[in-house]
């Protein structure tokens, strides 16, 4: 692994990170798991996306404690020692379509245990049951409930479709007038453009071998309703970007949500945002899961829990 070549703005950072010959082959054999456990899987879709997700293990020293109330539900992952009044709202990636907490607190306790800052991990209504807003609606109610708790420095992260979650339930915290506000945005591959008008998304050069255009064009529509793709509600590339806390945003070059990322970044950084965008080479969607098999998602995790550190 190298930094291959680093841009620097006043307030946007962009580092592109190479891929030895070692973690290429590494990348390689993790795509062949990937071909035969999505060939060979049966049943439930969202039954075999969660035992994707969960196949990401629970770091050592955390502790788990359901959360089931009238205002959020999920899970609570602990360090074994926090500060008080800081906490981390993950909000889990899945096309808005599927995805749970219960799967992805493999994958938030990584994080948690390098960042030492407990994470709510929410469970949010899906679609097509439950279409837009109430995935936004969800996440605004769990950071009211973790205010209500006492926390006072909250960072949010997200993955995917939690990405993009992620980022309007920045852009929505904004006009409130009271309480805290966040302290960090943290996104891995975000969906930010649900019309699919990044260029990554047609690219043929892009081997995505995660996610196909006609999923994300079915996830979209699931999750949209009749609700226009644009709004800064839906998509938070066409929002008004001033004023958010400093982000975090990763990427790997083999991904359709490439451009999502760039975009995000260049207009985030344009209304005045500190951004620091990382782009790894040859490194697929969401690739930070796969701690047990890339050093790259290992590291990946460090930088993101430095951030959050130094926020």
């Amino acid at each position: 692994m190298s930094i291959a070549d680093g841009n620097t703005g006043s307030k946007a950072t962009t580092i592109t990170i190479g891929l030895s010959d070692n973690e290429r082959e590494k990348e390689l054999a993790l795509r062949e798991r990937f071909a035969n456990f999505w060939s060979s899987a049966t049943g439930e879709p969202r039954a075999i996306y969660d035992t994707f997700i969960a196949s990401c293990p629970i770091a050592q020293g955390i502790a788990l404690e359901a959360v089931d109330e009238d205002e959020v539900r999920g899970w609570w992952v602990r360090p074994s020692t926090a500060n008080p009044g800081e906490a981390i709202l993950f909000l889990h990636g899945g096309g808005y379509v599927q995805g749970s907490a219960t799967a992805y607190r493999g994958f938030a306790s990584q994080l948690v245990a390098l960042a030492g800052i407990p994470a709510l991990v929410i469970d949010y209504p899906l679609a097509p049951e439950s279409p837009w807003p109430a995935a936004p609606e969800a996440a605004l109610s769990a950071w009211r409930w973790l205010v209500s708790g006492g926390f006072e420095r909250i960072a949010i992260i997200g993955d995917s479709a939690g990405g993009g979650l992620t980022l309007v339930t920045l852009l929505g915290l904004k006009e409130q007038r009271h309480g805290p506000k966040p302290i960090a945005g943290v996104v891995f591959s975000p969906w930010t453009d649900l019309s699919l008008t990044g260029a990554s998304m047609t690219d043929p050069s892009v081997n995505d071998p995660l996610l196909g255009h006609e999923y994300m064009r079915e996830c979209a529509s699931k999750f949209l309703g009749s609700t226009n793709a644009r709004v800064p509600t839906v998509s938070p590339l066409f929002g008004d970007l001033q004023d958010l806390p400093p982000l975090l945003i990763q990427v790997g070059t083999d991904e359709l949500l490439l451009e999502d990322s760039r975009r995000m970044a260049e207009r985030a950084a344009a209304a005045g945002v500190s951004v620091q965008l990382e782009i790894w080479e040859g490194m697929h969607h969401v690739f930070q899961l796969d701690v047990d098999h890339l050093n790259s998602s290992r590291v990946a995790l460090y930088h993101a829990a430095q951030f959050i550190r130094n926020a």
